[in-house]
């Protein structure tokens, strides 16, 4: 099984969607804090949808904040800790959220899955965290950062 990864940001809509459709992403699994952010522009929650199915080739869309760090986490990265402690934080974060075990996997099976965030890159994002784990405890995972 392939499980993709990419970031909004950095990216024109067109960047975006083409890689995703490209790639023969079937369901994008947003798993951003606030996925309404007003900095979201083409990638807001409401609008994603739409565009996931018109622009991607019917490729689908699903929230799962269970995969999502916390806002004051957050917060705290982005007002200057630094990210092996965040990184940290976060990996205890999905233990006590029983991840990936809380997940249906058949979910990610079904349909070829992208996992959202914002960041232009995985090396410093926690979808990269999200996507290891599930590598490491899921059997045949193979990750592509988009």
């Amino acid at each position: 099984m392939k499980l993709y990864t990419i970031g909004f940001t950095q990216k024109t809509a067109q960047q975006f969607f083409e890689l995703l459709r490209d790639n023969g992403v079937q369901r994008v699994v947003d798993i951003r804090i606030s996925p309404q952010g007003q900095l979201a522009g083409f990638a807001k929650q409401d609008d994603l949808p739409y565009f996931l199915d018109k622009l991607a080739k019917h490729c689908g869309y699903l929230y799962m904040p269970l995969l999502a760090p916390t806002k004051e986490m957050m917060h705290t990265y982005r007002e200057g800790g630094n990210w092996t402690r965040y990184a940290a934080r976060f990996e205890a974060l999905m233990d006590q959220r029983n991840i990936p075990a809380a997940l249906d996997r058949s979910l990610f099976e079904s349909a070829a899955s992208c996992l959202l965030c914002s960041e232009p890159t995985a090396d410093q994002c926690h979808r990269r965290l999200v996507a290891e784990r599930l590598a490491k405890h899921w059997r045949h995972v193979e990750i592509v950062h988009l």
